[in-house]
Order: structure tokens, then C-alpha cells, then sequence
């Protein structure tokens, strides 16, 4: 840049004379050389060959410096500058996507940062970062923002040429947005107020991955042989720890394995649970029955166990075949199992007097999620078992289950009404006089979680990991038990 200053400077004729001086010196040589080669016998052809040697060079002076010149800076607000800004303003426009990505790399001082620069060479954006210290690396979990247009694979092929190994990619969503701490304590918050939550809060704090819940004893009384020391055990992709409750909660994630920071997380909410010890939401909703009497839907317990035994005496064959699919004499074995918050979530429906006479069941087969219902004989046709179907269809849409089903026999016409009251999409399955009907549950009008818990089945049902809090929905038809 020229200032001010320089740009007024006056023409001095001292310039001019020291150029006409050169000139004049240049030319004087010139002839000199001249007179001295053009004298020799060969001196023309060798005029002639500096002059050409001359021009070449002259002209390959001026490519090269046309090529290789470097421009001056442009200006901040035209050229190149404005391409650039453009450019950038474009990019800024783009559709993005969010992604969960682990990697494993060398424990050494500028790994991590050669992986962040392959990550801003394409552009993405890093939201969290977790660091899990491992005997011989660390793995590095990152939740990226990135470009809709760059595909995994090759977001993977960058990250191994940056030194990182074991890459496991998926795709992320907003609530994973949330820190780490706050998830935590988010969890820890619904461990202790409600024993069914720790399933739950093991499954979102670990990711997909499948909870059994092996008990101690079976429901014919036998010891399994199922346990686990009291600091549990860490198997790569599986790691087991004792159930307060008695037996052994196992966690298994096939397609990635444990750290052990996962495996201190997951033991100190199975130790919160253990310090605090039974214990269920007494919360209770008082609903009128078309004819005027008061019941009361709430959640039910262990302690439930001598009243819902009651009411199995009260129940017909019938209705308890209708239920449990199989000999009724094996009913009340599975009441002590299916009223445990540990193997599932159960409503009762008590009467103004304190009797039960009604149970339903949010029950966790896999990855699919069974209802159950049973509603004592006097009180069917009353609308009971279409609200408890309601409450329980709440619990699992908020728990984000896809789907929830009911077994049940073809002629009981009461339970497929209740099903169709629900509005939504159904599936129907028949196969020798049983009939299965699924309910897709994407259009359901509740907030859903993020994560699941799931959990094959024991015997008969698996443990639960159903949000504590039920929304009642509409009352509907009355419909009898299934």
C-alpha cells in the first residue's frame, strides 16, 4: 500500500538524469561487445545466438513470474474475500445431522487433536466430547454435527487414517444433545423415587442393549443358581451385577463393548437402588364407573400380593384361563413375579371398601411389549379394563416403545373392542383359536423417550422399565378382561 505521503511526492529531474546516464551506458557496452565479436570470423552467428538466447530467457522470466506471483491481499469487501465469505454463508445454509461416534486411539500427547483436525477438514462440528481411559488407549465418544451429504463410511475411513481403531458410528438425535452429568443425574433423580426405574435408567444410560433379569429363585420356588459378586463382573460386551432384589441384572451389547467408566456408572446406580431399598409411587387416581361407584387406579407392589391372591379365589376358570393360558392352578405362582417392580409394571384397581378387582400388566417380552388385563367377574362390562388398557398404553408409549400386543382368544370380543378403542393401528394374528393383536404406537399422542429398556422373558414375564407416572386416557366402551 502507498500512503499518503509517498502519493504526493513531486517528480525529481535527478531521476530522470541517472536513468538517461544508465541508458546511454547500457548502450555503449553494447556497441563495444559488438565491435569486439563482430570483428571475429564467427562474430554474426554469434550476435545472433545471444539475441535468441537473450529473447528465451526473457520469455521464461515472464511465464514463470505470471505463474508462480503471489497476488496482494484482497480487499475485505470485493474478490476473493467475498467468494470466500459466500462460500462459507453457503455452507453455514446446508442441511446437517447428528451422529454418535467411538473411536479407540493411542494414549499419547496429539491424537486427539489429529482427529479433530480430520473432523474440521470436512467441516463437522463437535458438540460433547467423552474421553474412557483404557489400560492400553482411550476411547473417545464424540457427538458430531455434520453434513447431510458426507456418508458414514466415509466419515469412518477419516477417522481410521487419523489413527483411530474400533470405530463404531450411528445416528444421534436431539436428546442426545443433553451433558453427560445432567443425564445422570436425570437417571439417578427416577432410581430413587421408583424401584421399576433402575432397568429403565440402565438402558438410556448405556444405549441399546438387552437387560435379563435372571431372579435367584424361579416361580416354583427352585434356586436358579444365578449370582453375581457384590462388585460385579465385566465381560467386554457384557457385564453383570447383583439385583438388590436378589438374583443378577445382566447387560448385553453385542455390537460394542463396555468401558469400564460404563461399568463404574452402571454399579453406582445398582448401589443407589440397594441404599434405598423397596419402593413404589403411591400416587392414586379416584375414576367413577358409569353407575356412580368410586375406584381407585394405582400402582401395585409386592404388598398387593394377599388381596390379588384374594381375588383369584373370587375369579372364575374362565376368566383366569382367559388370562394366564395355561393350567390355573399355576396362576397364583405368578403373581408373587408379576407384582415385582423388578419383572414388570402392574396397575390395581381397588374399590371404595379397599378391594382389589383388577390387575394390569405392561409385561417386557424381548424387544416387544405385552398387555395383560384381569378384571374379577362382577366387575367386567364396566369400563374398568378399557381404562387400565388406556393407562398401560400410556406407560409404554412414553417408555418409547414401537409397539404393544395382547394374547388373547378369539371369542373374547370384549378385549378386541378395547384394543380397537384405542385408536390406533392394529395388527391382527390368529392361529388355532388365539388371536394377537399388535397396536403400532408411532401415532400416540404422548411424549416418548429416547431409549428403551428391554428384556426377554422369564418365567413367566421379564422385569419392566416402564416411566412411573401413568396419564389417564379417555374412557372408552366397557370391555371385559382378556
Amino acid at each position: 500500500m502507498t500512503s499518503a505521503k509517498s502519493a504526493r511526492r513531486p517528480h525529481h529531474w535527478r531521476r530522470d538524469l541517472i536513468e538517461l546516464a544508465a541508458l546511454f551506458t547500457a548502450v555503449a557496452v553494447a556497441d563495444a561487445i559488438a565491435n569486439l565479436i563482430g570483428h571475429q570470423p564467427d562474430g554474426p552467428y554469434l550476435l545472433i545466438a545471444s539475441a535468441v538466447a537473450l529473447v528465451a530467457t526473457a520469455a521464461f522470466h515472464t511465464w514463470w513470474a505470471r505463474r508462480h506471483s503471489h497476488a496482494p491481499p484482497p480487499d475485505t469487501g470485493t474478490g476473493a474475500a467475498a467468494e470466500i465469505t459466500s462460500a462459507d454463508s453457503g455452507a453455514d445454509t446446508d442441511e446437517t445431522v447428528l451422529w454418535r461416534m467411538r473411536t479407540t486411539v493411542r494414549d499419547a500427547p496429539g491424537t486427539l487433536a489429529a482427529l479433530c483436525i480430520a473432523l474440521a477438514r470436512h467441516r463437522i462440528d463437535i458438540l460433547t466430547l467423552q474421553t474412557h481411559p483404557l489400560a492400553d488407549g482411550t476411547v473417545d465418544e464424540f457427538l458430531l454435527r455434520a453434513p447431510a451429504a458426507l456418508p458414514a463410511q466415509q466419515l469412518t475411513r477419516e477417522i481410521a487414517a487419523a489413527g483411530g481403531s474400533a470405530t463404531w458410528i450411528e445416528r444421534a438425535d436431539a436428546h442426545d444433545l443433553v451433558d453427560t452429568p445432567t443425564r445422570v443425574l436425570g437417571l439417578a433423580t427416577r432410581t430413587a423415587l421408583d424401584a421399576a426405574e433402575l432397568p429403565l435408567a440402565l438402558r438410556q444410560l448405556l444405549g441399546r442393549c438387552t437387560i435379563h433379569s435372571l431372579p435367584a429363585r424361579s416361580i416354583t420356588g427352585r434356586p436358579t443358581g444365578e449370582s453375581a459378586p457384590v462388585e460385579g463382573v465385566l465381560e467386554d460386551t457384557v457385564m453383570r451385577l447383583r439385583d438388590p432384589s436378589g438374583g443378577v441384572i445382566s447387560v448385553e451389547r453385542p455390537y460394542l463393548p463396555f468401558t469400564p467408566t460404563e461399568f463404574a456408572r452402571a454399579r453406582a446406580l445398582v448401589e443407589l437402588d440397594a441404599r434405598l431399598g423397596p419402593r413404589v409411587p403411591r400416587s392414586e387416581d379416584v375414576l367413577t364407573l358409569p353407575e356412580g361407584n368410586e375406584i381407585t387406579v394405582r400402582r401395585a407392589d409386592g404388598g398387593d400380593l394377599d388381596a390379588a391372591l384374594a381375588m383369584h379365589g373370587r375369579c372364575s376358570e374362565r376368566t383366569l384361563g382367559l388370562r394366564y393360558h395355561g393350567p390355573v392352578r399355576d396362576a397364583d405362582r405368578y403373581l408373587d413375579h408379576l407384582l415385582s417392580p423388578r419383572f414388570g409394571r402392574t396397575l390395581a384397581v381397588q374399590t371404595a371398601s379397599g378391594r382389589l378387582v383388577a390387575l394390569g400388566h405392561l409385561l417386557w417380552d424381548g424387544d416387544e411389549t405385552e398387555v395383560a388385563l384381569l378384571v374379577e367377574d362382577d366387575w367386567q362390562r364396566r369400563g374398568i379394563g378399557t381404562e387400565l388398557l388406556g393407562r398401560l398404553v400410556a406407560l409404554a408409549v412414553e417408555a418409547g416403545c414401537e409397539s404393544v400386543y395382547a394374547v388373547t382368544q378369539a371369542h373374547n370380543t370384549g378385549m378386541v373392542a378395547a384394543m380397537r378403542a384405542l385408536s390406533l393401528p392394529l395388527d391382527y394374528q390368529i392361529e388355532e383359536g388365539t388371536l394377537v393383536i399388535t397396536a403400532r404406537l408411532a401415532a400416540a399422542p404422548a411424549q416418548r423417550f429416547d431409549q428403551q429398556t428391554t428384556a426377554p422373558v422369564t418365567e413367566p414375564v421379564t422385569r419392566s422399565g416402564v416411566p412411573s407416572t401413568p396419564r389417564p386416557l379417555p374412557r372408552t366402551e366397557p370391555a371385559e378382561q382378556r
